[in-house]
């Protein structure tokens, strides 16, 4: 790893989005982890100051770990392409495929993952239309119980389970509050799943598959990033063939996206041992509650090992 060990490694951390506080508790333990690797490592925020400082002084390789937008769509990946700086992660275009939910839907579907039936609706139609009659017709084409997310942004924010028509309007309401588009997908029951990629040597290997168990029933934002409010089991209590098919579900989405050195699928194993592709993160959470570092500890290896051995990928 001689490159990752004789340069400077910045991890870009915080931002302004929704996602603020996740994307510095992510950048902290993945820096404290490099640290523990004897990695030269600075953490720097996405702000006026960014440009100047990586000017300055060039790292020789940066992190991204960077949630929500602009650290998921690209924009910010795009940016270290123009001054030439060698980065972990996605390029941008696979970013902008996955960061976008029909968009990533529909290309994994293509690949032949199953995906739940959708319906992706403006808040100008929702509003121009009528949303009494849009509502009732999509409850009517796709059944009740829905979900209901905005198309971009992660940890749930926004995202709504609706089980009964009076609580479709204020669902759409709460996802329009993070985004002018937003997603109303069929409810597929069953295990919530995480499944974390990662390329060694540049081939893509699945993690063990996390199995998340919320108190509360629904994995929110407070379920994800506090502490006992879920709880894991990695790997996930599915049979063999089942945790086979996930894993193989996450390594298709990973491929069919076009993304590099990492990566998360979220799924829903229906009762006949079926995933459902959910989304794809290209940049998973590396908080001490996320499912990526327990997916890399049951897997044997050392969080700071493997992001040193990512960098040392980018750099090369």
């Amino acid at each position: 790893m001689t490159n990752a060990l004789d340069g400077r490694v910045v991890v870009l951390a915080g931002g302004l989005s929704s996602e603020r506080d996740v994307s510095i508790r992510s950048g902290r333990r993945v820096a404290e982890a490099l640290r523990q690797e004897g990695i030269n490592v600075d953490v720097l925020d996405v702000d006026a100051a960014l440009m100047a400082s990586l000017a300055a002084d060039r790292p020789s390789c940066v992190v991204p770990l960077l949630h929500g937008a602009p650290g998921e769509d690209g924009a910010v990946r795009g940016v270290l392409d123009v001054l030439g700086l060698p980065y972990v992660g996605s390029l941008p275009v696979a970013c902008r495929s996955s960061y976008d939910k029909p968009v990533a839907s529909a290309a994994v579907a293509a690949a032949g993952l199953h995906v739940p039936a959708s319906v992706v609706l403006a808040a100008t139609t929702f509003r121009e239309l009528g949303a009494a009659a849009v509502l009732e017709a999509v409850e009517a084409s796709l059944g009740l119980p829905l979900v209901v997310k905005p198309t971009r942004g992660g940890s749930s924010l926004g995202v709504s389970v609706v089980r009964t028509s009076a609580e479709l309007p204020a669902a759409m309401m709460a996802a329009f509050a993070y985004g002018d588009i937003a997603v109303v997908e069929r409810f597929v029951a069953g295990t919530e799943v995480a499944v974390g990629v990662l390329e060694q040597d540049g081939v893509p290997v699945a993690l063990p598959v996390v199995e998340i168990v919320p108190d509360g029933g629904f994995y929110d934002y407070g379920a994800r990033y506090t502490a006992g409010a879920t709880e894991f089991f990695v790997p996930a209590r599915l049979p063999q063939d089942v945790l086979d098919a996930a894993a193989a579900a996450a390594l298709t989405a990973h491929r069919a996206l076009g993304l590099r050195h990492w990566s998360r699928a979220d799924l829903i194993v229906d009762a006949d041992g079926t995933p459902w592709f959910l989304e794809a993160n290209v940049a998973p959470g590396m908080t001490e509650t996320s499912t990526y570092p327990q997916a890399v500890a049951a897997a044997g290896l050392e969080l700071g090992k493997v992001v040193a051995a990512l960098v040392d990928d980018a750099v090369s």
